[in-house]
């Protein structure tokens, strides 16, 4: 089983950044626009650009880099062990809307909804 390929990092950490609300992988709007969700290519964002604003959000807590998913224990805590190396939020308190959820489910890929406090 070869190398998971690396999700971009971001080029930027400023107020320009959004995590995916399904995989939570940040990158900055840009990154999203030219080459969607390492994660979640079914999302199409490079396709659809207003996608974004769906399926992503500027409103995340703390940040977390992921360089090697198979032995990285937090990586295994956080639930994103399987997704590709790169940065990535330790929470978003937005949900997907319907339609996207409907779309994981089609897809027939986990999404778990951000917990309520």
């Amino acid at each position: 089983m070869g190398e998971a390929r690396p999700a971009q990092i971001p080029t930027s950490f400023g107020h320009e950044l959004r995590a995916c609300l399904r995989c939570r992988l940040i990158k900055t709007y840009d990154q999203f626009r030219d080459s969607g969700c390492d994660n979640c290519p079914f999302f199409k964002i490079e396709e659809d650009p207003e996608r974004i604003v769906d399926v992503t959000t500027p409103n995340f807590n703390g940040t977390i880099s992921m360089m090697d998913p198979r032995r990285s224990w937090a990586a295994r805590w956080l639930r994103i062990g399987k997704f590709a190396p790169g940065c990535y939020a330790l929470a978003v308190s937005e949900a997907l809307p319907e339609e996207m959820q409907f779309l994981c489910q089609e897809e027939r890929v986990q999404y778990v909804p951000p917990k309520r406090i």
